[in-house]
């Protein structure tokens, strides 16, 4: 590389702008990876449930659900049901396009089974990481004083 009639050492600026390249493809990369497992707030998938534009889904277990009830408007389809996928592509009418978001807890089951339905071709799930009782992403949506259904 010349540069004001002056040679610079060549392998160690390629040592450093190879460097660069890969610092910054990285965090493209990550960059891409969070844009792919695209999140909601409880309040947001509130509002989404209520306008019609998701299926709203709690995972959790039935005696989860007696513990603290259901999100208003939410579907009950436990995840530890082995009929579980069968369920679930009965509730979207065998549209794995349509779109859904998942809430749990904490956050944990729903961040997992979103990765799930996703490598099964579900193109349109959304994670509500924060879940029901506060966890990973925000205080939940009891504590938001979000609608609960018995």
């Amino acid at each position: 590389m010349v540069m004001k009639g002056k040679r610079f050492n060549q392998p160690m600026l390629d040592r450093r702008y190879l460097r660069l390249i890969a610092l910054v493809a990285g965090l493209m990369g990550l960059a891409l990876i969070q844009a792919d497992e695209p999140n909601l707030s409880a309040a947001q998938a509130n509002a989404l449930s209520r306008a019609g534009e998701i299926i709203l889904i709690d995972i959790r277990t039935p005696s989860e659900w007696r513990e603290t009830g259901v999100p208003e408007g939410a579907k009950r389809l436990d995840m530890t049901d082995p009929r579980f996928l069968d369920r679930l592509l009965e509730l979207v009418k065998g549209d794995r396009s349509a779109p859904i978001a998942l809430i749990c807890r904490t956050g944990n089951r729903s961040g997992y089974l979103t990765k799930q339905l996703r490598a099964l071709g579900f193109t349109q799930v959304y994670d509500i990481p924060e879940g029901i009782a506060g966890g990973r992403a925000g205080p939940g949506w009891l504590r938001q004083g979000l609608p609960v259904e018995k």
